[in-house]
């Protein structure tokens, strides 16, 4: 199999070299792309690179994909799982792209192989895997201007040599340590020893949260390289290990934005795993494109090229009139195929989701959201806590920056890590701003050893330990009775475990309360300090419960969270709000079935209202329901 693979090879090469020049004179690429505001790549493995040297493959497989999903840019890897192709092989497939008028750039994968589906990076301590590594970028360099590390620049290796060098650090900082030093003396520094023009993005995976304890540093390798991407496959939320929720597709763009000092990041990225019906797939590309990501790339080139099927999946809403309506797509493409011999695939889900986001982009401003801080290399116990919130229809803007400009802000346990936090926040209550702060936070912060006694300097509030079991809810501002949040005032809701919070009653407010048996607990408390006013939102034990409260529990946190934006929508859990600086918004749901939201938009006279003087249900507020199909979106102007 091997030596028949070579004999190909060779004669594809000799072939390349016999027909010259006249066919391999480069195309002029379009000037402004197949889209009109992003760019569409596809990163080719080195496999695949080594099969579309045979140019009979590369002609049928480039036709089968622009066909189907127009591109403008492709990434040849020449390294991967200890797999080089070979110069020529690089070559003779960037000429074959350059010919038709495709950018190119270099893609490379650091690492070793795995498992059985388990990761394996190198074991940075191996001299063998750092010349590996200084070799990949080496060779990449020499073909291309601009290279792409895929996910896999971090470090999960165990040795006995990692034991003995961690020593008594922990994985963590031995990790991080390690990965400084590797990006510089491995990575960039052999690549620009043979190209001194080379500029290298490291694309960093969807997991962020975890980021720190396997040595990608968010604080300072998005300024040692010349750029950063995102991985924007949330894949499925249900059957994946990881199970990232819908809205990180978005998020995750907004927060790599901060990362850097001119708060760019290169692109999205998204892979067609993990996918139990076509619509998901869809939805990870609209997302990154309504976070107005200027490229996106499709992993990989496969199944935008090969004559496989796209799998439709089991598809219940198939019959609505969804946006992405895959009948009707197949069946246009058939109508405009009628002698194609394979089925659509991949790339004419790629093609028919990027084509419609496209035709709406220009309507949207600059994303906008609740600011919330996270600081590089933070993790918590709140695990991706911002994407579970954007699934019940909070608009995020996740930041690596404390916000101080920002009249309303969202603290998670994971901006504890800020040692200044507690400063940073009396200075944003003195300012007369709303602080909303998760127990997690609270629990991170309580510590009383310290002189200004953490937390509780702000509010005696603190968590005590103990975890309740609320299954009712009732909302209330100021004294007296409160109003229930039931679905169905008989039926009682699911039960829910929260963190317990302690507080002196009329010092701070439940203005959102659970309750269990006979007794009351804060969901969302409210406390005056300074001009400002400080909110405590209760976080369940289990983060994912978020969607298991009735609606109304979080549309009433919504309306003191976002009391200072445009607009905000009532809806079950499922349903995404995304907002723009020009008023537009999108309303997008994940849910199986259509969903009517209340839409709440709020009269804006160009001042922000002082958080000590908001109160929720101002008469101002215009109140309209619309309908959203299934896995669709719909676009409205402010």
């Amino acid at each position: 199999m091997r030596n028949s693979l070579a004999r190909q090879t060779a004669a594809a090469l000799a072939f390349l070299a016999v027909a010259g020049n006249a066919m391999l004179a480069p195309i002029p690429a379009q000037a402004a792309g197949h889209y009109k505001h992003f760019k569409t790549a596809i990163y080719i493995p080195v496999n695949v690179t080594q099969s579309l040297v045979d140019p009979q493959v590369f002609e049928h497989q480039f036709a089968r994909a622009m066909s189907q999903v127009p591109f403008d840019k492709v990434y040849i890897e020449g390294y991967r799982d200890n797999h080089f192709a070979s110069d020529a092989e690089i070559e003779a497939v960037k000429r074959q792209f350059q010919a038709k008028g495709i950018e190119v750039a270099g893609g490379v994968t650091l690492a070793a192989g795995g498992f059985n589906g388990q990761f394996m990076t190198f074991d940075y301590e191996s001299s063998r895997d750092r010349d590996t590594c200084k070799r990949a970028m080496a060779l990449m360099a020499r073909h291309f201007d601009h290279v792409i590390l895929d996910d896999f620049t971090f470090y999960t290796s165990k040795s006995d040599a990692d034991i003995k060098a961690k020593g008594k650090r922990t994985w963590t900082d031995y990790r991080l340590a390690t990965m400084r030093k590797v990006s510089k003396d491995l990575i960039i520094d052999p690549a620009r020893a043979v190209n001194k023009n080379v500029k290298i993005v490291i694309k960093y995976p969807n997991w962020y949260e975890h980021f720190e304890g396997l040595g990608f540093d968010l604080a300072q390798q998005p300024e040692m390289f010349d750029g950063i991407y995102a991985g924007t496959e949330t894949r499925d939320p249900v059957i994946t290990d990881q199970l990232l929720q819908q809205y990180e597709s978005y998020n995750i763009i907004r927060y790599y934005e901060t990362l850097r000092k001119d708060g760019k990041n290169g692109g999205g990225w998204v892979d067609t795993y993990s996918i139990r019906y076509v619509d998901r797939y869809a939805e990870q590309l609209w997302d990154t494109m309504l976070a107005k990501a200027p490229e996106i790339t499709l992993f990989n080139w496969h199944p935008a090229a090969q004559d496989t099927p796209a799998e439709a999946g089991a598809r219940p809403w198939a019959g609505q009139d969804t946006s992405f309506n895959w009948d009707r797509i197949v069946a246009d493409w058939k109508a405009a195929n009628p002698d194609a011999a394979v089925p659509p695939g991949w790339g004419l889900a790629a093609g028919a989701a990027l084509k419609q986001i496209d035709a709406v982009l220009d309507q949207l401003g600059k994303p906008t959201g609740i600011p919330t801080y996270r600081p590089a290399n933070s993790s918590s116990a709140e695990d991706f806590l911002p994407n579970y919130l954007g699934n019940v229809g909070i608009p995020i803007a996740l930041t690596a920056r404390f916000p101080q400009d920002a009249q309303t802000i969202l603290l998670t346990q994971a901006s504890a890590a800020d040692p200044d936090i507690l400063d940073k926040v009396k200075r944003q209550l003195e300012a007369g701003k709303a602080v909303f702060v998760t127990s997690g936070f609270v629990k991170a912060t309580q510590d009383p050893k310290r002189k200004d006694r953490g937390f509780q300097d702000l509010v005696e509030v603190y968590a005590t330990g103990n975890q309740v079991l609320l299954n009712d809810y009732y909302n209330g501002y100021g004294a007296g009775n409160g109003a229930s949040l039931r679905d169905d005032p008989k039926v009682a809701p699911r039960d829910v475990l929260f963190p317990e919070l302690h507080y002196f009653t009329n010092d701070a407010w439940p203005i959102i309360r659970g309750v269990a048996g006979a007794r009351g607990f804060p969901v969302l408390l409210m406390n005056r300090y300074s001009k400002g006013v400080l909110y405590i939102l209760s976080i369940p034990s289990n983060i994912g419960d978020l969607y298991s409260m009735p609606p109304g529990v979080m549309n009433s946190v919504k309306t003191y969270l976002m009391a200072d934006t445009p607009v905000r929508i009532e809806a079950p859990a499922g349903v995404s709000l995304f907002t723009y600086d020009n008023g537009a918004y999108v309303i997008q749901s994940f849910r199986d079935t259509p969903t009517t939201v209340k839409v709440v938009k709020h009269a804006v006279d160009g001042k922000a209202r002082p958080a000590a003087e908001t109160v929720p249900g101002a008469s101002r507020d215009t109140v309209s329901d619309v309908v959203i199909p299934p896995h669709s979106f719909r676009v409205y102007k402010g």
